[in-house]
């Protein structure tokens, strides 16, 4: 008896497992998709909330590229080769950025009226997946969003400030968030020449440089700046954003300003280790 009984069981465990697995692997269907209609001969320009990472278009028949980091461009490509309708389902076009992932599916009707046609697709909240990618951390939006929390506060007093050929440097606060450190920094002109910038470059160095042969400076690259740094004729405020750098307290961070012309001016600010360490947080 038992062995009659062991293969319909058998059978009932490995279609149970099936069955959960093919509901697992079908969680999103391509009818449940967002629509995007292509016409040949127009483009559609999809806009991100932030940077675009990865494109995926599933279609041979249909193109794109970045012109910006925010922007993906499509259409249906030229081909003579080609019949003169297309089929109607073209497959999904899929965006991932730092934070989220959307997916459209891209369709190609036979007829679509002119007034119809799509020009320009805003990637909203409600068609996208949220990442978890831990590698990632802050986006850019989420950083401009910080950014511009801190320049809408009034300055009060500067926590450092240095000044030299009538161009300044302030520090206005010091914010940080996980692994970010975030540098409100002014930069003021007195004098009656504008200042072109030619860079502005953060170093951690010595405090007390005894001999030249001994100086230990390591330069830190901003991952990110809120606007270009390009000219200034009176006053320019800006949020600079780091990784979080452990040095000790021999050393200080070293903001340099320097100008373009050959003999420039250039202004240097020393921030101390505990300027850092008493940072306020978001």
């Amino acid at each position: 008896m038992k062995k009659k009984h062991t293969f319909p069981i058998l059978f009932l465990l490995c279609f149970l497992g099936f069955s959960a697995h093919s509901q697992q692997a079908t969680d999103i269907q391509l009818e449940t998709l967002p629509e995007l209609s292509m016409h040949r001969g127009h483009t559609v320009h999809i806009l991100s909330p932030e940077p675009i990472r990865y494109v995926d278009i599933a279609s041979h028949q249909v193109s794109g590229d970045l012109p910006l980091e925010n922007v993906l461009r499509i259409k249906l490509n030229e081909d003579t080769t080609q019949t003169e309708y297309l089929d109607y389902e073209l497959g999904t076009v899929t965006i991932v950025g730092d934070n989220f992932l959307a997916q459209y599916r891209l369709t190609a009707p036979l007829w679509i009226d002119d007034k119809s046609i799509p020009a320009m697709l805003e990637i909203k909240p409600d068609h996208t997946r949220p990442l978890e990618i831990s590698e990632i951390g802050l986006s850019r939006s989420q950083m401009k969003n910080l950014a511009l929390g801190l320049l809408a506060k009034n300055v009060l007093r500067p926590l450092r400030s240095k000044r030299d050929y009538g161009i300044g440097i302030a520090l206005n606060c010091i914010n940080t968030i996980g692994d970010y450190i975030f540098l409100d920094v002014s930069f003021t002109n007195t004098s009656n020449l504008s200042y072109n910038v030619d860079e502005l470059r953060l170093f951690i160095e010595d405090k007390k440089i005894a001999k030249a042969t001994n100086v230990q400076v390591v330069e830190i690259k901003p991952l990110w700046q809120y606007q270009p740094l390009t000219e200034f004729k009176k006053r320019h405020r800006n949020v600079f954003v780091l990784k979080k750098a452990t040095f000790p307290g021999s050393k200080v961070l070293r903001v340099t300003l320097t100008e373009k012309q050959t003999s420039g001016r250039t202004v240097n600010l020393k921030i101390k280790y505990g300027d850092i360490l008493n940072a306020d947080t978001f």
